[in-house]
């Protein structure tokens, strides 16, 4: 009787499973310093520091509402809600009315994010911002509908659709196999982007 032999799958198993480990990590290397890839969980995670740098850039800034009040915004500082799954970004305001006040009124303003992905242009954006709190000293509570409204003016302004990150095209390809970032993950100390096949 002939007996049949079959080659153990184990080396090609192998040979495979590494082929895919480094061409992962070469993967998470083809990208800016700051955007971490991990190839047990297809995940590239982004650091607070990092995210606060980017966001930095969009200040300070003037801005001008209903003709009436110049706001000066400054000094962003970025904090993270993981169950809101949304981007706190907190600065100094300044508003202005020549006609209306006696002289500038000063205090902070926080604003809210979400993160959406862009796929034109492969960038993760700020998306929906929202006013969550305006704190302006010196200013009575009835004004409290006019601050709102200017705090979320001042959002839609400057953190509408502002990319945070953009993704070399050599980021999201491997082994010839093209993927694109799926959900995207408030984190206490930064956020995650899932990677997924296309």
């Amino acid at each position: 009787m002939l007996m049949k032999t079959t080659r153990s799958p184990a080396p090609t198993l192998r040979r495979t499973f590494s082929a895919a480990v480094l061409a992962c990590a070469a993967l998470a290397t083809t990208g800016a310093s700051w955007a971490a890839y991990n190839v047990w969980t297809s995940e590239y995670t982004f650091p607070r520091a990092d995210l606060q740098n980017a966001i930095a850039t969009q200040f300070p800034r003037k801005l001008r509402y209903m003709e009436m009040f110049d706001v000066n915004l400054s000094n962003p500082r970025l904090s993270l809600n993981e169950k809101s799954n949304r981007l706190i970004t907190t600065v100094d305001a300044q508003i202005d009315n020549q006609l209306l006040m006696n002289k500038p009124v000063a205090g902070t303003l926080s604003m809210s994010s979400a993160l959406k992905y862009d796929a034109a242009t492969r960038a993760v954006r700020l998306d929906a911002p929202a006013v969550e709190k305006v704190d302006i000293a010196g200013v009575p509570a009835q004004y409290a509908p006019q601050l709102n409204a200017i705090g979320n003016a001042a959002a839609e302004q400057v953190l509408k659709d502002y990319p945070v990150y953009t993704f070399k095209p050599e980021q999201l390809e491997m082994n010839g196999k093209r993927f694109e970032p799926g959900a995207i993950t408030v984190l206490s100390d930064g956020i995650k982007v899932e990677i997924k096949p296309r």
